[in-house]
């Protein structure tokens, strides 16, 4: 096997599991989920039939990642952050078939008790605030907290708040990679 789970966890069948992937105790893998390499999933973790996490994706405590989502490789989900995949659920009417798509994209991190209302991308490296509820598309880099989520700045790949000159350009302070802010977006300078 070329993952390892914890006894109490439960893998349907029809899981794909890459290799050095850990999954704690009492979670659940639905059938059709495709898991990356090198992930780990946390305790009380459920992951819905089709959804898809990349390699190095980091799934904290009791997070239920529902089908509609996907991930791309490097995503952090903060403990009991929440997925949404029905824009109007009711209890009395079956929405099976209007599960709207969530991409979370390279390098992002959301924060703790975070909410992201299905149907909203979130950017390459971008932060999700703790306890934000995300109601609309999250650029790349971007800082955005509260409740709705508003951005308030940007965020380099190694998770360090942005200061630009008046030239509009910044550098990490961990890493020295180089960004620079023009019309309202954050790009990486090679």
């Amino acid at each position: 096997m070329p993952y390892t789970a914890h006894p109490s966890a439960v893998i349907d069948e029809g899981c794909t599991i890459g290799e050095g992937t850990r999954i704690w105790h009492f979670s659940h893998l639905m059938p059709g989920c495709t898991i990356g390499a090198n992930c780990n999933i946390g305790q009380n973790v459920v992951i819905s039939p089709q959804v898809v996490l990349g390699n190095n994706v980091k799934v904290q405590n009791n997070v239920s990642i529902y089908t509609g989502v996907e991930c791309e490789d490097d995503v952090f989900l903060g403990p009991s952050m929440v997925f949404t995949n029905v824009i109007n659920p009711r209890s009395a009417v079956a929405r099976r078939d209007q599960y709207l798509r969530t991409l979370v994209k390279k390098g992002a991190s959301i924060g703790a008790n975070a909410t992201i209302v299905c149907g909203h991308d979130i950017g390459r490296f971008a932060f999700i605030g703790a306890g934000a509820v995300v109601t609309k598309e999250v650029l790349d880099y971007a800082l955005v907290v509260g409740n709705p989520a508003r951005p308030t700045g940007w965020m380099s790949e190694f998770g360090h708040k942005l200061k630009f000159n008046a030239e509009g350009e910044a550098s990490c302070p961990e890493s020295g990679q180089h960004y620079k802010l023009e019309n309202g977006r954050v790009a990486r300078l090679h």
